[in-house]
């Protein structure tokens, strides 16, 4: 009963019968299914726990081309083909919602502690609560220096809309200088030079709040067979989305987020848009998305275009 992720159209080896059956492997937060399309044999489903899978591949034979293989502990073995957009694509989500599955896993059937083991348990929780609180005051005081960046931002504005009333007080056309009715008026008062705002502390900007895991398809189109797995960095000034090996792919700055589209409770979308050419899109799946969007909500709320897709979380989050 686990809400679907995501589903490829495939094909699955029934080992009994020696075949295949066309379907549909679908993924949930903590089992993979496959379902045989209308055309296909009734009885031919699989529901494997992500739990019991020991391994996951991508292989190919001289019968199969660009199949991915699911093992479990009892060493039986399944097999996917003709997945689409790819097998690349398939095996990069797959892989990535069992590691964290088996993870959990993995820290939730440990042995009974001991009282010690309980008492360093207490001391850690209590370490992570205060860690948690010093994170929180750290957020607000990044709020106040926004707040003040603003404001030397709109005194920037209004210097430039001076410097615009300047122009027009003193056109090009006019040849004797500032037109007579204004000189008396700005040599009473003066003009004090047009002064650049200060630029935000780059410490300040690039301090990081949180960092997930992540799979991320460039465009987004989740039909897409250019999958990578990678992390995405949520910084108090902008979004980052890094490959693999740590690699900067694309950095969204706070002002130039349009638009946060969620699709799922590990699915969403970030979008900038461009004027006269294509816009920016990456389209992430992730198992800890739930964090992720707890701190979106707080940075972005005051965006109109992403507080519309806000509602979506809290409506999931009932689910």
């Amino acid at each position: 009963m686990d809400p679907p992720i995501h589903s490829w159209p495939c094909s699955y080896y029934v080992n009994g019968d020696k075949r295949w059956v066309s379907g549909r492997l679908t993924l949930t937060p903590s089992a993979v299914r496959f379902s045989p399309s209308s055309g296909g044999d009734g009885g031919a489903v699989l529901l494997l726990p992500l739990s019991r899978v020991t391994h996951i591949n991508t292989e190919s034979s001289c019968f199969i081309f660009s199949a991915v293989t699911l093992q479990e502990r009892d060493a039986h073995k399944h097999w996917f083909s003709s997945l689409k957009p790819s097998a690349s694509a398939v095996f990069h989500v797959l892989q990535h919602f069992w590691r964290e599955t088996l993870a959990l896993h993995t820290h939730s059937t440990h042995a009974p502690l001991s009282r010690g083991q309980r008492l360093i348990s207490m001391v850690n929780d209590g370490q992570h609560t205060l860690s948690h609180t010093g994170r929180v005051l750290s957020q607000q005081g990044e709020q106040f220096h926004h707040m003040i960046h603003q404001i030397d931002k709109m005194e920037s504005d209004l210097g430039v809309a001076d410097k615009l009333l300047s122009e027009l007080e003193s056109p090009a056309w006019w040849p004797f200088g500032k037109f007579p009715w204004n000189r008396k008026c700005q040599a009473e008062l003066g003009k004090p030079e047009d002064k650049a705002p200060p630029p935000e502390g780059s410490a300040r900007s690039s301090k990081e709040i949180l960092s997930v895991p992540v799979v991320f398809y460039r465009g987004g189109d989740i039909n897409a067979a250019d999958v990578k797995p990678g992390t995405l960095v949520l910084l108090v000034s902008a979004l980052e989305v890094r490959d693999a090996s740590g690699r900067l792919v694309h950095r969204f700055h706070k002002q130039e987020v349009d638009e946060i589209r969620v699709h799922g409770f590990c699915d969403i979308c970030v979008r900038q848009r461009h004027i006269g050419k294509p816009d920016v899109c990456f389209r992430l799946l992730s198992a800890k998305m739930a964090e992720v969007l707890c701190v979106l909500e707080v940075q972005y709320k005051k965006k109109e275009r992403v507080q519309t897709r806000m509602f979506l979380y809290s409506f999931l989050q009932e689910i």
